[in-house]
């Protein structure tokens, strides 16, 4: 699991004084870069190969200013090309928000889909989130 620990900015709340529905996506999107930098290690958009194909956000709960938020993040399942990232926005010992992205590694010369290396599908592997694991062995059972 990666953790990223976000003081929420003045700007992030809305009219009511909430952190903004908005932001959750590019804080978790934020949290997501160690996993960026598996596939990309210059973080430079020119050496970039991943895409997003699908971000689920769900709000479970207020997120306040001037409260540190904790990103949590994991991967939810690891397929030939793409991968699922599940993360969750904790503050004062609360799940507020959790969220799943679809990435997919990909060579845009191609504009196709490519294999995850097995380099970095080892390195992803230590992030599996447990519970994914144990429906995986159930389902193969």
């Amino acid at each position: 699991m990666y953790h990223l620990t976000i003081a929420p900015r003045f700007c992030e709340t809305d009219a009511l004084g909430h952190i903004n529905n908005s932001v959750v996506p590019m804080w978790f999107e934020q949290a997501r870069d160690p996993i960026f930098k598996y596939f990309v290690p210059s973080m430079k958009p020119e050496d970039w190969n991943l895409i997003i194909a699908r971000v689920e956000v769900d709000y479970l709960a207020q997120l306040e200013y001037a409260e540190d938020v904790e990103i949590k993040t994991w991967l939810g399942k690891i397929g030939n090309s793409s991968m699922s990232v599940v993360q969750e926005a904790w503050q004062n010992g609360v799940c507020c928000a959790k969220g799943k992205a679809v990435m997919i590694h990909f060579d845009y010369e191609a504009n196709a889909a490519q294999p995850i290396p097995p380099d970095i599908r080892e390195k992803l592997a230590e992030h599996l989130r447990a519970e994914h694991l144990q429906a995986e062995h159930l389902q193969e059972v």
